[in-house]
């Protein structure tokens, strides 16, 4: 299955980078360019890709609020967006995953995490570049300042060990290797997890994992 993909950057050079990096995978397709927020939201709605890359700091409407607007918490189907910035900045971080943001990559992170963060986005999954991951999901457990949504049932000693490696940035690859279990076993408790904690990607059960304190223990 091919990956459609909707690269949204300023600067052309960077750009266009992007897309021939992406283009040469053979299951990924640029779809569309954009130069900035404005037409990369009005193009992802016309296009439809399985996946939108967009770069925070752009022209008219950045990255943070594109993303919102295409996967925000209103948003009845949101599309995967992978927010890409040059800026290693906690509040750039936090703001791309409350708005719905999918993965989160640094420029820096060279072609294979590239690749590794759009088929995740693709497949549900979600991606945030393993330099900032347990850095900057702390700091938003810090700045906090309300409780944390409790789970509407409690959660299993199994599933506790599963949101754990969620937050310390595992793949469902690397957690099913950790806990010796089945990939097919891995979703199911990531399933359960997100419907317990009525979350909608890993990312946010990521977040929800250190306000509450679930790396400390």
């Amino acid at each position: 299955m091919t990956i459609r993909v909707l690269v949204a950057d300023d600067q052309d050079l960077v750009r266009t980078g992007l897309a021939m990096i992406l283009d040469a995978q053979p299951d990924i397709d640029v779809v569309g360019q954009a130069a900035d927020g404005r037409e990369a939201v009005a193009m992802a709605r016309q296009l439809q890709p399985d996946v939108c890359l967009f770069d925070i700091r752009m022209p008219h409407l950045d990255g943070i609020e594109a993303t919102r607007q295409l996967a925000g918490p209103d948003v009845a189907d949101p599309v995967a967006v992978v927010v890409i910035t040059t800026f290693d900045l906690d509040e750039y971080v936090h703001g791309a995953l409350k708005a719905g943001a999918r993965g989160f990559l640094l420029k820096d992170a060279g072609p294979p995490l590239l690749v590794q963060a759009i088929e995740a986005a693709a497949a549900g999954d979600a991606l945030i570049a393993p330099s900032v991951t347990v850095r900057l999901l702390a700091a938003f457990a810090d700045a906090r300042t309300s409780r944390p949504a409790q789970p509407i049932e409690p959660l299993t000693d199994r599933e506790e060990e599963v949101l754990v490696t969620v937050a310390r940035g595992r793949t469902n690859g690397e957690i099913a290797e950790q806990l010796h279990i089945s990939l097919s076993t891995v979703k199911t408790h990531l399933a359960a997890l997100m419907r317990k904690l009525g979350v909608r990607n890993r990312v946010e059960l990521a977040m929800w994992a250190h306000e509450t304190g679930r790396l400390e223990r």
